[in-house]
């Protein structure tokens, strides 16, 4: 996480004093002598002010001396954001999750959950943002996936606030993410609540899965083009931590989210296979046990093959307890017939 402020964004306190002079009430009079004796024409001159009475007021001791300028009231310190614009569908979830979706005033065009964030679209794209429109929309913080080096070397050149939560690994890596937007925004507590509550509820999940003497295996499908996750990446960590074996692994040395063959997977035969690109993809169980050969594969003759929430398999943010509880039933599905 990295937040970025310039100068003038967030200002400093200081104590300006003026110079002080001499602090004499009046001044010594002055007297003009003539060379001849003292006659009674000098003229003695006498010049004074009265005290103020305003201790703010500059005060003028004298006509030649130096004036006193009270000091300065300390600059307020600024208050939580107000003008948000999240260019991240994940990050845009936890700031409605902790409260802080009033001060959210734009999001980009996949930030469509909750249905209240929708109306918030602006056109502004997450992969090919415009920083004139950003900035356009006068924000007072922009939060992405830190994922654009270059918006936010824009962002900074135009002096806008940036907070960068890039892809979560692991559980933990939401909760501080969480945490961190909670603090930004001034919803510490609400944050703190929503972590307590995923972690109550992850827990209770994973607890309650059965206990199997073989773990059961499984095939996370991106697309129908057959790219898939290892269980270094956030959801196949959600995986590991249900006790599954991914078959990508085998195939993942080269990449996190390597492109499997049919001939693999068919070989592979998983127990489960969850599809992740149901909404953009159009895939079901049925298209998954028309495809040649597929309808061998137990997960398909057993009722396997899991039909899952594209964006919530896509995102690390507070659904994924929802996603986890989808595919815990899966598991308990599967291991009744494993055992049965």
């Amino acid at each position: 996480m990295r937040i970025r402020t310039l100068a003038g964004l967030l200002a400093g306190c200081s104590l300006i004093f003026a110079a002080c002079g001499d602090d004499a009430a009046e001044r010594a009079e002055s007297t003009t002598t003539a060379a001849e004796p003292v006659t009674d024409d000098v003229v003695e001159t006498t010049t004074t002010t009265e005290a103020p009475t305003d201790e703010t007021t500059t005060t003028v001791v004298a006509a030649d001396a130096t004036t006193t300028t009270a000091a300065a009231e300390p600059a307020e310190e600024p208050g939580p954001p107000s003008a948000i614009v999240s260019l991240s569908p994940t990050a845009t979830e936890m700031l409605y999750a902790i409260g802080a979706g009033n001060q959210v005033i734009a999001v980009d065009d996949f930030s469509n959950h909750p249905p209240e964030a929708a109306p918030k679209m602006v056109g502004v794209s997450a992969y090919d943002p415009s920083v004139e429109a950003i900035a356009g929309l006068d924000p007072d913080l922009v939060i992405t996936d830190g994922t654009n080096p270059d918006l936010l070397g824009q962002l900074d050149s135009l002096g806008i606030a940036h907070w960068e939560g890039p892809a979560a690994v692991t559980f933990d890596d939401v909760y501080v993410q969480i945490e961190q937007l909670g603090a930004v925004t001034g919803h510490v507590a609400e944050a703190a609540d929503l972590v307590a509550r995923m972690q109550t509820e992850i827990a209770d999940v994973i607890a309650g899965l059965p206990q199997l003497a073989e773990p059961l295996t499984y095939y996370h499908e991106l697309d129908n083009t057959f790219f898939s996750v290892t269980s270094s990446t956030f959801i196949g960590h959600v995986y590991d931590q249900m006790g599954l074996v991914n078959i990508a692994d085998a195939a993942g040395e080269a990449s996190p989210y390597p492109q499997l063959s049919a001939e693999f997977i068919i070989t592979e035969n998983p127990d489960l296979v969850f599809l992740a690109c149901t909404k953009y993809c159009g895939e079901t169980a049925e298209t998954v046990a028309a495809r040649p050969g597929w309808d061998a594969l137990d997960a398909v003759q057993q009722g396997g093959v899991i039909e899952m929430d594209d964006d919530i398999a896509s995102r690390w943010g507070p659904r994924i307890v929802d996603y986890l509880r989808l595919a815990g039933e899966a598991v308990a599905r599967a291991a009744a017939r494993v055992g049965g």
